[in-house]
């Protein structure tokens, strides 16, 4: 059993993406995703949280703005990344967990942090990863 707060912000990016299996999503085009990120804990800390939510919600709006508003195409950092909703979601988590590292979140105390794109009501994706 553990404990779990999400968190969410969204993103409105534009991109390509490399490969025929993309079809017409090969050609520039923008995308719109709401972004939640999961933070799951064995056990509750001192003050009984799993996570301080205001340094969460922070965290993930500061990725967030990285990459809103943005040709992730022209991105230095994306060079020669394909840039898929999965890929997405990992950059997020792996970017949170450097922060979770720091310190930025507090002394957490996490088993996993889940990071989930939804790209429209029908469609989403997922990357989970321990901090």
């Amino acid at each position: 059993m553990s404990f779990s707060v999400t968190v969410s912000d969204h993103a409105m990016i534009a991109h390509s993406l490399r490969g025929e299996v993309f079809g017409p999503a090969q050609r520039l085009h923008g995308a719109t995703y709401v972004i939640e990120a999961t933070f799951r804990a064995e056990r509750l800390d001192d003050d009984g949280i799993v996570v301080d939510i205001g340094r969460a919600r922070g965290a993930l709006a500061e990725i967030t703005a990285s990459l809103t508003h943005r040709n992730l195409d022209d991105e230095p950092d994306l060079d020669g990344v394909n840039t898929t909703t999965e890929r997405l979601c990992q950059i997020i988590a792996d970017r949170l967990t450097e922060g979770v590292r720091a310190g930025a979140l507090g002394p957490a105390r996490l088993s996993g942090i889940v990071v989930t794109l939804r790209e429209s009501p029908v469609a989403w994706a997922s990357y989970e990863v321990t901090p």
